[in-house]
């Protein structure tokens, strides 16, 4: 009788089920929104403050005003030593963290209100204005980065020329450059797409190249014993074997833009869902600020999520999609290891 093999329900030594990975995805979310929900709505697990509803004698109460606990016990012994009316109030939480269905009815209610001044964009402009922000900086990155960083994981000479610098400059905080941006560029959102560059054209280079030098040796000598040309290593071996990877790569990629974007938004004008949070946060509406923020992740996972179905659908050789134009395009330049 064949012994059954080991159970790995930690993934250990193989992949999960799809229902185990289903299952983790769902957890992943729902643990922290349950934690979120305990601390919002369990008085004894935190809620340092008392929303006041009845001030009794207290002068400087006000209905809905909140107070530290501490500050509400004082106050209340004073009034009852006094001889004056006990104030009451419920525990609640600083104002700075709205409960979950606050900053779930701000989702919905943020794209409906209006700026509360004409001048001041809508949220719907901010987030479309701080897409377009993002979509430059990493567009032009990339038209610089992916080439330079196939070249510098194939050839020792490029890579010695550049990478020793790059791995220099890749340590400066690209918001240090935010003045000299400014000075060169103007206010407006030039500075912001070249903070966004900075932020991510030396990593960019630095990953693609390490991705590059991982393509098999022997399928390197194997096309250099066939005669193949340094042009023709990069382009029939090199790149068809670590597109998928490079492809991986710049999705991850994309990632870091938007971590910049929040800093790159702070300089000249201020524009974007940046603006639209700080502006929410001056109002003190942190319902709105969280529901931002929540945007910017929704969004930031929404495109990851439509670049890996574009990634199987351009790679079908990756996954289980069916085949592509462009899987017939580089099964033609290199026949022999696209399979």
């Amino acid at each position: 009788m064949k012994p059954s093999p080991p159970r790995d329900p930690l993934g250990l030594r193989s992949e999960l089920s799809p229902r185990s990975q289903l299952l983790l995805l769902v957890l992943s979310f729902i643990l922290p929104l349950a934690l979120w929900s305990a601390i919002s709505y369990l008085p004894f697990l935190w809620h340092p403050m008392v929303r006041i509803t009845e001030p009794g004698g207290v002068d400087y109460f006000q209905k809905g005003q909140l107070v530290d606990r501490q500050v509400f016990s004082e106050e209340s012994a004073k009034a009852v030593s006094a001889g004056l009316a006990k104030p009451d109030g419920h525990r609640a939480n600083p104002v700075y963290l709205p409960a979950p269905h606050e900053v779930a009815r701000a989702l919905v209610t943020a794209f409906q209100t209006p700026p509360r001044l004409p001048t001041e964009p809508w949220l719907h402009q901010s987030l479309w204005h701080s897409v377009t922000i993002i979509f430059w900086g990493f567009t032009l990155s990339s038209l610089v980065g992916l080439p330079l960083g196939i070249l510098c994981g194939s050839f020792r000479a490029v890579s010695r020329t550049t990478e020793p610098f790059i791995e220099f400059f890749r340590y400066l905080p690209a918001p240090a450059f935010g003045a000299l941006c400014v000075a060169v560029l103007g206010i407006y959102d030039a500075p912001k797409i070249a903070i966004i560059f900075i932020g991510t054209f030396f990593q960019q280079v630095l990953v693609i190249a390490n991705t590059v030098r991982k393509v098999d040796p022997a399928l390197l000598e194997a096309a250099q014993t066939m005669g193949a040309s340094p042009k023709q290593l990069v382009t029939r071996v090199i790149i068809p074997a670590s597109i998928t990877d490079v492809y991986t790569d710049m999705r991850i990629l994309l990632g870091w833009a938007w971590t910049y974007l929040i800093v790159a938004e702070f300089i000249g004008t201020s524009s974007g869902i940046t603006y639209f949070i700080n502006q929410q946060g001056r109002y003190r509406n942190f319902d709105n600020v969280f529901a931002a923020i929540m945007m910017i992740g929704i969004i930031g996972l929404a495109s990851d999520l439509f670049l890996a179905w574009l990634g199987k659908q351009i790679f079908p050789w990756k996954g289980n999609g069916r085949p592509s134009i462009l899987r017939l395009f580089f099964k033609a330049l290199a026949p022999d290891y696209v399979k």
